[in-house]
């Protein structure tokens, strides 16, 4: 687990501000489409019940894990929830420690070479780069010269449009928010379809961009 469970995931949808009402029928929706691995992010009320409830529900079948953690305390507490990965939006050694040391894995955010390489160093399995949006794909090449050996992610203005560049750029999976999910909506037939329709779509992207 780690690097190739993240890079055979290829999209991890981070979901802000779902209910532990909603979180089932929109990881179905998601699933239908092929996106398999879950973000649910912590500042989220209920968070750990959420992550606990799409874990029991899908076990192995979707990837549930926890996003915008900022310390080892929430680290360990949604690990114990079922958090399967832990994201973060800073560099904290703390917070790499505990997670490594529950065996799942720590993907921590950073954006210059010396924030990636120090998390790297700190024990991270993948590095988030964010704001990856303010920063765009030509990064990601600039950064593969120097650090061609630590596995990058881009999430923070990610979507349809332009994930295909991130992962041509050698991304080795992307982080996508509203453009596929958005819990602030209405989970009605219709909008459930299109998340499955999102999910489909920006699934064909990326595997069509790894082969190319």
């Amino acid at each position: 687990m780690g690097v190739e469970e993240i890079k055979k995931r290829a999209v991890v949808a981070v979901i802000r501000g779902a209910s532990v009402e909603t979180i089932i029928p929109m990881a179905h929706a998601l699933k239908e489409g092929g996106v398999t691995a879950l973000e649910i992010t912590m500042e989220t009320p209920k968070a750990l019940a959420i992550i606990e409830k799409a874990a029991n529900v899908f076990g192995d079948e979707i990837f549930v894990g926890a996003g915008t953690v900022l310390d080892a305390e929430t680290a360990r507490a949604a690990i114990l929830s079922g958090a399967k990965f832990v994201f973060s939006p800073t560099v904290r050694k703390e917070t790499i420690e505990m997670t490594k040391r529950y065996g799942v894995i720590s993907v921590p955010g950073a954006l210059t070479a010396t924030e990636i390489l120090t998390a790297y160093e700190y024990g991270a399995d993948v590095i988030k780069v964010f704001p990856a949006g303010s920063v765009g794909p030509g990064y990601f090449k600039n950064l593969a010269g120097p650090l061609p050996h630590i596995p990058l992610m881009p999430t923070g203005g990610i979507d349809m449009e332009n994930a295909k560049d991130y992962i041509r750029a050698g991304a080795v999976a992307v982080g996508v928010g509203s453009s596929i999910v958005n819990p602030k909506k209405a989970l009605t037939d219709d909008y459930l379809r299109l998340i499955t329709e999102n999910a489909r779509k920006l699934m064909e992207e990326v595997q069509s961009a790894r082969q190319a």
